[in-house]
Parts: C-alpha cells; sequence; structure tokens
C-alpha cells in the first residue's frame, strides 16, 4: 500500500471517448491547484491515453479495456483499492468511486445536466473559480511522429504553404457529413484565390480512410495524408501544425480548439450549443441553427459550409485574406 504520509494520491477516472477526455482535459491542471504536489493516476479508454502521458503530475495511466458483465470495473478496482486516496475524480459517475478509500471524492452525476456547456459543467463540478479550459499536452514524442509524416508530404507535391486541416469523421450515427461532400469543398477551395497555395491535410484514425479519401483525392498533388499515420497525440500534433482546422463533431474537433487553431464544427442533429468547440477561435455550421431544432447533418449544404470556412479564414487569417469592396 502508498505510504499515505508523504503521497497525495488524485485518481482521475475519465472517459474511453476521445472528444469527452478532451473536454474535461482542464481537471488536470485544476487537480494541481486543489491538491498542490498531487501525484495523478488518469484511468481512461484505450483511443484517449496518450493524451496523459506526459500531462503535468500525471504519474501513472490505467487503461480500461471495455469487458463483459462490467469486467473492466473489477479489473481497476483491483489497481486501485489498496492506496488511500486524497482526491477520486469520477467523470464517468461509476460504482467504483464509492469501493475505494478517499479522503475527497467528486463523481459525476446526471444532476449536474443543467444546460450548461460541458466546459463549465465539469468546471462547476470541480468547484473551480472559472471555467477549466481543455488543454492538450503535446510532447516530443509527438511531434517527431508528426514530422516524420509531414516532412516527406511537404517536400513533394506541391511544397509547403499553409495548411487546412479536413477530419471528415465521426464514430457516431448521424454526425458525418457526407464524404463526397468534403471532396466537393476540397474542390472549391481550390479554386478560391484566398486559399492559393494552401495545402490539404486529411486527420484521422485508421478506420477513417473511405470518408477521407474524396478529400484527398480532390486535393491532388495539394493533398497531405495524416489518416492513420500515429496515435491520437501524433494526430492532435498535426493539427497544431495546420493554421485552419474544419471538422465535423468529434473527439479531433476538440482537439483542434483546445490547440487554439480556428475551427470551424460542422453540426447535425445534436446539441452544438453544448458539444460545440471551446475556445475564442470557433464557428459552427449546423444543418439548423436554431437552438432546441435539429435537421440531419446531410441538409448542411456544400455552399453554406464554403462559406463558414471562408468567414473562418476572413476572421484569423486575415493578413491573407483580400481586401473586401
Amino acid at each position: 500500500m502508498t505510504d499515505t504520509k508523504t503521497a497525495r494520491n488524485v485518481l482521475f477516472v475519465t472517459s474511453n471517448r476521445i472528444g469527452d477526455c478532451v473536454i474535461s482535459s482542464g481537471v488536470i491542471r485544476e487537480i494541481a491547484r486543489q491538491v498542490p504536489g498531487a501525484r495523478i493516476t488518469v484511468a481512461c479508454g484505450r483511443p484517449p491515453a496518450p493524451f496523459f502521458r506526459s500531462a503535468p503530475q500525471v504519474e501513472r495511466v490505467i487503461i480500461l479495456d471495455k469487458k463483459k458483465l462490467a469486467g473492466h470495473w473489477f479489473d481497476l478496482w483491483r489497481q486501485v483499492v489498496g492506496t488511500r486516496w486524497d482526491l477520486v475524480i469520477d467523470i464517468r459517475g461509476s460504482a467504483l468511486s464509492w469501493l475505494i478509500p478517499a479522503r475527497r471524492r467528486v463523481v459525476y452525476n446526471r444532476g449536474w445536466e443543467t444546460g450548461l456547456r460541458k466546459v463549465e459543467m465539469v468546471s462547476r463540478m470541480m468547484g473551480a473559480p472559472a471555467p477549466l479550459d481543455p488543454e492538450i499536452f503535446l510532447d516530443a514524442r509527438a511531434v517527431a511522429d508528426r514530422q516524420a509524416v509531414l516532412d516527406p508530404q511537404l517536400a513533394g507535391g506541391s511544397g509547403p504553404g499553409p495548411i487546412i486541416a479536413l477530419a471528415p469523421i465521426a464514430h457516431q450515427p448521424g454526425k458525418s457529413w457526407p464524404a463526397e461532400r468534403w471532396g466537393e469543398l476540397v474542390e472549391r477551395l481550390k479554386a478560391e484565390p484566398r486559399f492559393d497555395g494552401w495545402r490539404f491535410m486529411a486527420v484521422g484514425g485508421p478506420g477513417d480512410r473511405p470518408p477521407a479519401t474524396p478529400a484527398l483525392e480532390a486535393a491532388g498533388p495539394r493533398g497531405i495524408d495524416f489518416v492513420g499515420k500515429g496515435d491520437i497525440l501524433a494526430s492532435a500534433a498535426a493539427i497544431d501544425a495546420a493554421d485552419l482546422f474544419v471538422g465535423n463533431d468529434s473527439g479531433l474537433m476538440h482537439v483542434a480548439a483546445a490547440l487554439g487553431r480556428p475551427t470551424l464544427g460542422l453540426f447535425g442533429p445534436t446539441q452544438w450549443w453544448l458539444y460545440g468547440p471551446w475556445g475564442p477561435r470557433t464557428l459552427i455550421a449546423a444543418s439548423n441553427e436554431t437552438r432546441g431544432e435539429f435537421a440531419p447533418i446531410e441538409a448542411l449544404t456544400v455552399d453554406r459550409v464554403f462559406e463558414a470556412v471562408l468567414d473562418l479564414h476572413d476572421t484569423w487569417i486575415s493578413d491573407r485574406a483580400p481586401l473586401k469592396p
């Protein structure tokens, strides 16, 4: 058992989803504020686990691979029950948090869902004095992984240039803008003077090749392929090298916003007012932009998204934007 006389141990149980992990990532800094000198253990799903390998004061990451009959929770309990925790934070609201020794617990429950943005909800749950801005903890390994992919492609093709990152993926039904429209969007942007010399970088995981293919084919020599090229932190590093980001309502959208990239999120029948990208340099294009009303994402036209991308460019890449009449 850990020596609790000197250690200040904190267990942070977070999501198995990339987007939810990003939304709640500000908790890491808040732990350090509330528990100075904390030694943090993070429990999360396998896909987002790389986010925490270089996070401040995180000493251990426990990966929760889902098992039958909630066996993953039993596995986690066995790994943490022998430690006396100063603080347990459980974003998932699991019973586990009540079955291990802890001086203090902060456990999510449905009562926190009061119409606040998810970042604000997590911040209030933690008792933070201000919203806990999401944060991505890039490390040298992620940057090296990025450059191993980008350098050869930037040296070839049409050469280096400003990059617009595109994430034409989402893993929940109804969130994915049709793949062929991503190709049409790239064709429109290639013909737009604002994007002369720009490169079009598709970003995604190993299973995202089909929805990314139309965009890459449309980009031709100006395309950069970062689909399935590394873990989620390598993808984050690739997005950090981009000047603009456009993506479906997905984890990568939240990554881009957390990195401070000018971010456009595409929304269909989901609550953009709760789950939109968090940050000062963000926009949305929704199939229905009336709060509380929905339309299929197929109702979001190429014209609408194209105009939103131009707005994104003109707002945050103003030195490259042409003068308006």
